[in-house]
Order: structure tokens, then C-alpha cells, then sequence
């Protein structure tokens, strides 16, 4: 009984120290002046980066889609990088006059190795790029989404990423879960980083970095199997701009496998863990400066902690309400029933404030491609799907030998 009341009063102490964080958070993530200084140029030079690894089956919607374009894009400034001269995938990209990067260091296959490679390939061959875009082999974008980004560039911005809609969300639930993933990093988050001029959360494809900052790199410097986040903290620590443009509309797929999700989030997160291990003593370290960005280096230096510490003290509390209800069964049933009813009253009252989050999320996506029908699914089901990802997290943090694994699209 004494060990119960010690996890109810550690639950309820995480309860109001997280509230405190996110009060603190909040204001001190708004102490951020780091503003764009508008681009000179008028019609700028995009180069177009897609890591393309047996990608035949959707290369091709992609590379039509960018030919399609109401801002015009040079096909020859369309970089496909393959991993093996006979991959189909390259004459699907010949055929629309792109240009093909053969990988040359096949030990390190992961998506930051493939873009380094390019970037030092682009810059040895003599070409300036205004800025690199990255996309992944199965987006599509919208006619207008150049020309939306070009907007972007021209207002300065050293980053910009775009608004990530579904292709597929409507397959099943868990397509439309996942959908929602990006919705709650954008809808929820980066737009409000965009009032606050912070440096906005950078989500695996659909973005531009500008070529100043690629050429003083000399490439691709970001490895880790997470490389869009590790460029998100890096963003915050050096005084980058960046903005998320919800009018730059692309559509990328999602997994339908519940596993595959599993397999896919599970290295997320580990990929997140080893970004923060590279930055987070740096980010200590420079919002205590109060530099331009100190508001973002806040924000990213706290980043899910809050969310950490009640998801470990929850799983804390439910494990004790469960173990007393199976000690107390043999000896005291009256006492038995309580603990189990408090267990399942944990379980409902999380379930609720997950299924409220989603119907929040929801109502505020005005332009996410999911029918009445697969709202009204993803509705129950996701915050099953967010539990998840306290099973990935153990996942992450018990197996070394996790990398990067390809996703079959199409």
C-alpha cells in the first residue's frame, strides 16, 4: 500500500511539474528574433534531390509532377540517386531527361549518406543551386508547390518545408493514424512556430534547404537515421531561418502494416535519441546566451520531455494498480476489484484525452485528403496508435542494431 501511495504521489508531482513546463516553455519559447532577410534574386535555380533506391514502381508520379510544375523546373536539375546502374528506376528517370547519381559507398546506406553523396557529386561538377530541395521517391506534389515555395525562398527563409498531405490515407486506419503524425507536427506545431519566428520542425521530406549553407558544408552533413531532426536542432543552434508554408501542398504515402508503422516509428525514435545525444548540451549551452534563436534552442532542448515523464510514470502507475489487484485476489477480493477498476480507469481516461487530441487535430485540418469514413476510424483508433509508441520506445532503447530499412511504396 505504501509503494501505491508513493506512485500516486509521483504521478501527481509529474502531473504539475509538467504543467509548469509547458507554462515556461511557452514563454520562453516566444523570446525568439530571428528574422529572415529577403532574397535579392528573382527567379531563383532549384536543384531537386530524390534518394530513389528501387523506386520504379513510384518514381515516376513524382518526376511527372515536377515536370508538371507552374514554376518551371530545368528536368536536368532533377537528381535521382540510385544505388545500382540496372535499377529500372534510372530509365524512368532518363526518360524524363533527369540526371542519375550512382552511389559509389554502399556500407553507409542510410538516407543522410545517400543526399551527401549527391550534394558533393552536384558541387564537384561546378553547378550553383540557389537552394536543394529533398524529396522522397513516392511524393507527389501539388502543380502549384514551386511556386508556393518559391515565395518561401524569396522571403529569405534558409529553410522551408511544405504541407504534407496524404496519397493514400484513405487505405485503412492505419494509414490515416500515420497521416495524422505529420498533422499534429504541422497543424499543431509548426504554425504556431511560424507566429513565434521559431525554427519550425523539419518532417522527412518536402523541404528546401538554401545552397549557401549546402556549399559551406561541402555536402550533406546530417547521418543520423532521423537526419531531418538532426538538421531541425542543428537549424535552432546556428541562427537558420526556417518556415513551414501550408500552401506548398505535396502528398506522400503512408504505411498500411501496423508493424511496418511499428518498425518505421521504432527508428524514429531511436534516430531522435542519437540527434539529442549530438545537441542537446549544445542547445543547453546556447539559449543560455539569448542569442536570435534562444527561443527555438528552448523549445528543442525541453523538447518531449514532458511527455516522456508522464508516459514512464503512467506505465509506473498502471504496473502498480495491476500487481495489488493480482496480490490482493487470493486474499481480499473487495480490495482486489478496487485496484482493478483504478487500472481500468487509468486506461479509459487516457484513451479519452488521446481521442479528444484527435478529434482536436482533425477539426483543424482543413485540407488533409481523408474521407468522413476515415476520420471517423482514426478517431478510435488513433490513440491506440499514440500508445504505440511507448512499445517503440522500449524497442528503440533495447535493440543496438537498428538502421535504416527500406519501405516498399507503390
Amino acid at each position: 500500500m505504501i509503494i501505491l501511495k508513493i506512485c500516486d504521489i509521483l504521478f501527481i508531482s509529474v502531473i504539475i511539474i509538467d504543467i509548469i513546463l509547458f507554462v515556461i516553455t511557452t514563454i520562453r519559447s516566444r523570446n525568439n528574433h530571428n528574422y529572415p532577410i529577403k532574397e535579392s534574386v528573382s527567379n531563383p535555380k532549384f536543384a531537386i534531390l530524390i534518394p530513389a533506391r528501387d523506386e520504379s514502381k513510384v518514381i515516376e508520379g513524382l518526376i511527372k509532377s515536377i515536370k508538371g510544375q507552374t514554376f518551371k523546373i530545368d528536368m536536368k536539375d532533377v537528381y535521382v540517386i540510385v544505388e545500382d546502374i540496372n535499377d529500372y528506376t534510372c530509365d524512368i528517370a532518363s526518360k524524363y531527361g533527369a540526371t542519375t547519381i550512382v552511389r559509389k559507398n554502399l556500407v553507409l546506406r542510410r538516407k543522410g549518406y545517400a543526399l551527401d553523396e549527391a550534394v558533393k557529386f552536384i558541387l564537384d561538377s561546378g553547378e550553383k543551386y540557389d537552394a536543394y530541395f529533398i524529396f522522397d521517391a513516392d511524393n507527389v506534389l501539388d502543380k502549384d508547390y514551386f511556386r508556393n515555395m518559391k515565395e518561401t525562398f524569396l522571403n529569405g527563409y534558409d529553410i522551408g518545408i511544405g504541407y504534407r498531405n496524404t496519397k493514400n490515407g484513405n487505405d485503412n486506419v492505419v494509414a490515416a493514424c500515420s497521416t495524422l503524425t505529420f498533422s499534429m507536427i504541422n497543424t499543431l506545431g509548426n504554425l504556431q512556430k511560424n507566429k513565434d519566428s521559431r525554427n519550425v520542425t523539419i518532417s522527412g521530406t518536402g523541404f528546401y534547404i538554401k545552397g549557401s549553407f549546402i556549399e559551406k558544408w561541402k555536402g550533406y552533413p546530417f547521418h543520423t537515421l532521423t537526419e531531418d531532426y538532426e538538421l531541425t536542432l542543428y537549424s535552432s543552434l546556428n541562427e537558420m531561418t526556417s518556415f513551414y508554408n501550408d500552401k506548398a501542398m505535396f502528398y506522400d504515402e503512408q504505411p498500411t502494416s501496423f508493424k511496418v508503422s511499428l518498425d518505421q516509428r521504432t527508428r524514429w525514435i531511436r534516430g531522435f535519441f542519437d540527434a539529442r545525444k549530438i545537441y542537446v548540451k549544445k542547445l543547453y549551452e546556447a539559449f543560455k546566451t539569448n542569442d536570435r534563436n534562444s527561443g527555438s534552442q528552448f523549445s528543442n532542448w525541453i523538447g518531449v520531455k514532458p511527455y516522456i515523464l508522464i508516459a514512464i510514470f503512467l506505465v509506473l502507475e498502471l504496473f502498480a494498480k495491476l500487481v495489488a489487484g493480482i496480490y490482493y485476489f487470493s486474499i481480499n477480493h473487495t480490495l482486489a476489484y478496487k485496484f482493478f477498476g483504478q487500472f481500468l480507469f487509468f486506461i479509459i481516461i487516457c484513451y479519452i484525452i488521446l481521442l479528444i487530441t484527435t478529434m482536436i487535430i482533425i477539426i483543424r485540418e482543413k485540407k488533409i485528403d481523408l474521407s468522413m469514413s476515415s476520420k471517423i476510424k482514426a478517431i478510435f483508433f488513433n490513440p491506440i496508435f499514440l500508445i504505440s509508441y511507448v512499445y517503440c520506445a522500449i524497442m528503440a532503447l533495447t535493440h543496438k542494431n537498428l538502421d535504416w530499412k527500406k519501405i516498399n511504396h507503390g
